[in-house]
């Protein structure tokens, strides 16, 4: 999708007016986590359906600087979705989407598409909370082969998954990444060690992260207790796209072999760099990352 980013010191009263401060209109939505993955040289793939007009044209020029591969045909009647994003003087944002043709993906479209033993799959929740994407989207996770690594990030929107549908796709994730507020609304454990331990009994055939803004994240493996990598204290400008940059990242490095708790704080790092600007398009190369986690770490 496409965000259009506004910051605000503070939001409006009811039917007033606030002026913005800063705006950009950019890619948001999917690929921030394949940016964070390409930079971090792990070959992306956007299993999506672009449309016709400025955004999907914006968001192709995106998507090829990035050199990810678009295989789906783009849907000739309308134009991609669109996310209003207001961002307030504290750096947290909120959103009113507005869909468009990536909501029209199909099980078609979803055949073609070669995944093999090896791959990893990055699914969010957006993908599921539609109940047409949805119906296309969870039976093909589901049969994907057991090499097939898939990660979830449920996204802010979990509570309105169908439960059948979430349960389904639960069932076949092997890493499931969310943010402290989406596991406690999971688990009903507000401790984010608790929610991370009550979320392997859910999902995870592999493990959970959750991550908790500057105090890191926690990492839980149906092998190990949840260990907390801490994060980094920097000045927030917009936490938009930190979330989707540090699944990226995370992903990237365990394909690589790094290991977990290095992994998580690399995304770490990752997210913290991405919070000190505005809009979500600045997720870092993995130079960048390397330096920052050395000197900080």
């Amino acid at each position: 999708m496409i965000d259009i980013v506004t910051k605000v010191a503070a939001w409006p009263a009811r039917g007033g007016d606030a002026l913005s401060s800063e705006s950009r209109v950019v890619p948001g939505g999917g690929l921030n986590a394949m940016r964070a993955a390409s930079r971090h040289d792990m070959t992306s793939l956007y299993v999506g359906r672009l449309g016709s007009g400025p955004f999907s044209e914006l968001a192709k020029r995106a998507l090829d600087r990035e050199g990810v591969a678009t295989p789906i045909t783009p849907d000739q009647d309308q134009d991609i979705g669109f996310c209003v994003v207001v961002v307030d003087a504290q750096g947290e944002r909120t959103f009113v989407t507005a869909p468009g043709a990536e909501v029209g993906l199909s099980a078609k479209d979803l055949a073609i598409i070669d995944v093999s033993p090896g791959d990893y799959l990055f699914l969010s929740g957006y993908n599921l909370v539609y109940p047409e994407l949805g119906a296309a989207v969870a039976p093909w996770v589901s049969a994907l082969p057991d090499g097939v690594v898939v990660a979830l990030d449920p996204g802010p929107r979990v509570m309105d998954i169908d439960a059948q549908l979430l349960r389904v796709v639960l069932a076949r994730v092997d890493w499931l990444l969310c943010n402290a507020a989406e596991a406690t609304a999971l688990t009903g454990e507000s401790e984010v060690e608790a929610a991370a331990s009550a979320l392997l009994t859910l999902t995870g055939r592999i493990g959970v992260v959750v991550r908790e803004g500057e105090r890191g994240c926690v990492v839980a493996t149906k092998a190990t207790n949840p260990v907390r990598v801490d994060g980094f204290r920097v000045e927030v400008v917009d936490t938009n796209g930190a979330g989707d940059a540090h699944n990226g990242v995370f992903l990237s490095e365990i394909a690589r072999g790094t290991d977990l708790v290095e992994a998580a704080g690399r995304a770490n790092a990752a997210a913290a760099m991405v919070v000190g600007s505005l809009g979500p398009a600045t997720a870092p190369h993995r130079d960048d990352v390397s330096r920052w986690y050395a000197e900080f770490s």
